[in-house]
């Protein structure tokens, strides 16, 4: 691993700072965490968010929402690419990274 991750972010922060997934939305939100884009870690279900993150440098962990869209969904059932962290849920994924 890369050094100790000091926060866990969700897709929604970056939202919340601009369109998201954009650069920008990555690298301000590690900013306004006062923190390193390597020590953040973005947390969606969604590859492409996940994809922007890590172009940023941040790092990353996908949670799994198999049904999010019901039960004829096709789109991020599995992560796309290589993750820092895969988890079924955010208590695995606290678990996974030594936070439970």
């Amino acid at each position: 691993m890369r050094g100790q991750i000091r926060a866990f972010v969700f897709d929604v922060f970056g939202a919340l700072v601009d369109r998201k997934p954009t650069p920008h939305s990555c690298l301000r939100t590690a900013e306004l965490l006062s923190l390193q884009p390597h020590e953040v870690c973005m947390t969606a279900a969604h590859n492409d968010d996940l994809q922007a993150a890590r172009a940023c440098g941040l790092r990353t962990a996908f949670i799994y929402r198999r049904t999010e869209y019901g039960p004829e969904q096709r789109a991020d059932l599995q992560p796309a690419a290589d993750r820092d962290f895969i988890a079924e849920s955010i208590t695995d994924l606290a678990a996974q990274a030594g936070c439970a």
